[in-house]
């Protein structure tokens, strides 16, 4: 392995390698202590095995726990994955490393710390800009008194870039640079306020303003948004003697501004001042944080960006969103936590005993079961009398029941609504604002329940986007539903349906590839032969 600066005393896998993952594969192996990278991508996993070939790979999380020479984990999946990910490599005794946020819940993120320190290992967080050279320059000039009083301090991280669904552009931007106000003022805000604005998906904002009042008399904005003409990543601190600009887009990160305001006949005028260059080190913030990462393992050191600090982002990030939720509201952080809790329904109070987790603006009736590891996101309704089963990824303005029963596995995309009589069997696929119906051919004014018709979705099924399902109806084992299409008739196994009304253009392996006129998967290796009007698997066990 070719590395630098080896620190002998740890042996890393990282779990994530897409978006922001490689740049972690890239340093932790640079390093010379990257032993294992884990994706569940397994086309990633094969370019990563012909980059980087002296480097274990695998597809599965529970490959790598009994790994005895793995010692530390790193962590750069989705927001969601956290804290399960992360529970897991602290419970078998690795020290992690996870990407912001540390978790989706203060109660989990708590939960983290405590698991490290009863296990004394490392637990760090990912937030970058406290590794910046520029921004460690600027600390040290805002505690000399270089600046003198700090009165003011907004950041703006705009880009028109990459768009989730998963999360809101406040928990996607927001974290680093609440991260770094808390770490330039010292102190943790008494209270937050949040508005923003929801433009391409419904109640998923992509532009938040973010109000923080702290107790010294300072106040801080936070403008992030994901729909800009242009990459901005900015931040400027104003001080009574000086104002600075940090400038992440620049060559020159970190300007001073030595204005002043000088009194005339009563009357504050701007004395401008030309601004002042301030030299920093050229460091990648991303190796600085890594090689801490790791000294932090050798010499059994807390971290700058700790479990503590990863806790004190988060519920600011929650408060923010209660804010958000509440058109605005001021929320008073030292009691945020007892608000929360008293306000929300009890079926949700009782998630977070559980190993399952529910949005603090997600709603549960009384009588639901919901398997482990399940996750249901914002503004979701699970009605009385519905079964959800484990491991399954209910997203956002998601309504299921009364009265429906969902396997394992299933992943229900945003805006879809599984009524009465719907069955999902396990690892079904339902996409984005795809449509289920319980009634052939409802009215208004007459009530036709006694007229419901069944439709059950069996195991591995992928539903798209838009699709419309007509009720009363079947949808085979590991069919295929393409977008927009309108199923009116059964579906058998493995067939692959587009179009309106839908029509069978060919067949779907289990993968999810096409398969070829020999009824072979080219990517898998799957073969099948033709049984009368379906086709089955050689060699497979049902």
């Amino acid at each position: 392995m070719a590395g630098i600066n080896t620190i002998k005393s740890a042996s890393i896998a990282v779990i994530g390698s897409g978006y922001w993952g490689k740049n972690l594969v890239r340093n932790f192996y640079q390093l010379g202590v990257l032993k294992l990278i884990c994706d569940k991508n397994k086309n990633v996993v094969n370019q990563f095995k012909k980059q980087y070939a002296d480097v274990d790979t695998c597809l599965d999380l529970e490959e790598i726990l009994c790994h005895e020479d793995i010692n530390a984990m790193v962590i750069a999946t989705p927001a969601e994955t956290h804290f399960a990910l992360a529970h897991k490599s602290l419970s078998a005794g690795k020290h992690v490393f996870v990407e912001k946020p540390l978790a989706l819940t203060e109660k989990d993120a708590q939960q983290l710390v405590k698991l490290a320190e009863q296990n004394e290992l490392i637990l760090m967080v990912g937030h970058i800009l406290h590794y910046h050279p520029a921004l460690i320059k600027l600390k040290d000039l805002i505690n000399s008194g270089e600046l003198g009083k700090i009165q003011y301090l907004y950041s703006n991280r705009l880009n028109i870039g990459k768009i989730r669904n998963e999360e809101n552009i406040l928990w996607s931007f927001a974290p680093h640079d609440i991260s770094v106000i808390l770490m330039l003022l010292g102190e943790m805000p008494e209270s937050v306020y949040a508005t923003g604005g929801s433009y391409l998906q419904p109640k998923i904002p992509d532009t938040t303003l973010t109000t923080m009042d702290f107790p010294s008399g300072v106040k801080a904005h936070i403008f992030v948004s994901w729909l800009h003409p242009y990459k901005e990543q900015k931040l400027v601190v104003v001080g009574d003697k000086k104002m600075a600009v940090f400038d992440d887009m620049s060559e020159t990160k970190l300007l001073l501004y030595p204005h002043k305001i000088d009194w005339l006949d009563r009357i504050p005028v701007a004395s401008k001042e030309e601004a002042e260059v301030v030299p920093v080190p050229k460091e990648e913030p991303l190796r600085a944080e890594c090689q801490h990462f790791l000294e932090c393992i050798k010499n059994k050191q807390q971290p700058r960006t700790d479990g503590q600090e990863g806790l004190r982002v988060l519920k600011i990030l929650q408060a923010s969103q209660a804010s958000l939720d509440d058109n605005g509201c001021n929320i008073h952080i030292s009691s945020h936590l007892k608000k929360k809790k008293e306000s929300m329904p009890s079926a949700i109070v009782d998630a977070v005993k559980k190993d399952w987790f529910a949005h603090e603006s997600a709603y549960l009736d009384a009588d639901v079961e919901i398997g482990e590891s399940t996750k249901i996101w914002h503004f979701s309704h699970i009605l009385s009398g519905s079964r959800i089963g484990n491991n399954c990824n209910i997203g956002q303005n998601v309504v299921i029941g009364p009265d429906v029963t969902i396997g394992n596995g299933c992943k229900i995309q945003n805006n879809v609504s599984i009524y009465k009589g719907v069955t999902l069997e396990d690892h079904v696929f339902c996409g984005p604002s795809m449509v289920f119906t319980n009634v052939y051919n409802p009215r208004s004014e007459i009530s036709k329940m006694d007229e419901m018709r069944k439709t059950k979705v069996k195991r591995g099924a992928t539903i798209g986007a838009n699709a419309t399902i007509i009720c009363g109806n079947t949808i085979g084992h590991y069919a295929f539903i393409g977008a927009g299409a309108v199923i009116t008739a059964d579906v058998p196994d493995y067939a692959l349906m587009v179009g309106n009304p839908a029509r069978q253009i060919g067949w779907s392996c289990r993968c999810g590839e096409r398969l070829s006129e020999q009824l072979e998967c080219l990517s898998c290796g799957r073969k099948f032969m033709k049984v009368e009007r379906h086709i089955e698997e050689i060699g497979a066990v049902s």
